[in-house]
């Protein structure tokens, strides 16, 4: 009966190949939590919300958990830890390689996202943070390269995140205007 309802539970809906589904729904759950940490940032400035700010970490977060499970199920679920395995398939196919770095990227993220390694780590923390940038382009470079056939999603994630980075590219270019026409002009020698 308990089996029943667990079945009913955890297998309805998954298909044929009940790991893939899994996977797949984990990584596209990581990266759109991905996506919306990078876009709190706009929506905050934008909306002059700076509340919205304090939430960032934590969807940041949410997407470092759900992208380790993604990887996690692959790596236990699908090849059952076994090295010959994983070697063939990180071989055969690249996507997994880009996105296995792309959650490199990411663990030094997860690892800082606390109030002490703030203070400890102090401008550097910023810096560091930046990794999130080539992260999420790994992430969609990865997705873009797994899907087989239909490409409409990947181009919207990849749409979404060129839009978010050009904002910062746009707001770094103003603000270096600004500052620039701040600047002394230097006096010349006589």
């Amino acid at each position: 009966m308990l089996a029943g309802r667990a079945f009913e539970l955890f297998g309805s809906g998954l298909g044929a190949n009940p790991i893939e589904a899994m996977m797949d729904h984990l990584g596209q759950w990581g990266l759109r939590f991905l996506l919306l940490t990078l876009g709190i940032t706009p929506l905050a400035v934008t909306l002059r919300k700076p509340w919205l700010m304090k939430i960032r970490r934590m969807i940041g977060l949410f997407a470092f958990t759900y992208l380790s499970l993604h990887f996690l199920t692959w790596l236990v679920l699908d090849k059952w830890l076994e090295p010959a395995a994983i070697v063939e398939d990180i071989a055969e196919r690249p996507f997994i390689t880009v996105g296995f770095a792309a959650l490199l990227l990411l663990l030094p993220l997860a690892v800082t996202s606390t109030n002490g390694w703030m203070r400890r780590l102090g401008r550097r923390w910023h810096s560091l943070h930046r990794l999130v940038y080539p992260a999420a382009v790994l992430a969609c470079i990865h997705f873009w390269w797994q899907v087989k056939a239909d490409l409409t999603e990947p181009l919207i994630y990849s749409a979404i995140l060129a839009a978010l980075l050009g904002w910062r590219l746009w707001r770094a270019k103003k603000f270096r205007g600004l500052f620039s026409s701040l600047r002394v002009p230097a006096q010349p020698t006589k």
